[in-house]
């Protein structure tokens, strides 16, 4: 498996992406298409990536997005179904890229119900804060934050 930047417009991301919104509008009666816009995940402090089997098919994807100082938020986190590993080595290669943009710190959000979501975050380390932004006050919606740890310098 490899991961590497995309274009959140190209057409295997946007098919991924579908995918997602299908997947969250059964589980959650939302397809969070509303909470995301491809722009907000390229230039600077931001980014998209796909993940790839050996073969070069789209298995997941990813992304984050500048939220306020120090901190990235977590957007469109999709593995497809069957897939083992996947959703866990895209989380981790945007722990590493957000760490190396800067950032400290990694919030997201995700619906109550999604409980294979809330329990994948929990899993890797993420820990529920008090909603943010527009999702405060909504009691449907969980909001998580991970401390990303500093860099290891070589011989460190």
């Amino acid at each position: 498996m490899r991961i590497e930047p995309a274009d959140p417009t190209d057409p295997a991301s946007s098919r991924l992406l579908d995918r997602l919104s299908d997947a969250l509008e059964a589980i959650t009666g939302d397809s969070g298409r509303a909470s995301f816009a491809p722009l907000d995940v390229q230039g600077n402090g931001a980014s998209f990536v796909l993940a790839y089997d050996d073969e070069g098919r789209p298995l997941g994807c990813g992304a984050y997005r500048p939220l306020a100082e120090g901190v990235a938020e977590l957007k469109r986190m999709f593995a497809l179904p069957g897939t083992k590993g996947v959703g866990a080595a895209i989380l981790a290669c945007l722990e590493t890229r957000a760490r190396a943009d800067g950032y400290g710190q990694l919030w997201l959000e995700t619906r109550r119900v999604n409980e294979r979501a809330v329990r994948f975050y929990e899993k890797n380390g993420y820990r529920r804060i008090p909603n943010f932004g527009k999702y405060a006050g909504r009691p449907e919606a969980v909001c998580f934050a991970k401390i990303l740890p500093e860099p290891v310098s070589p011989g460190g």
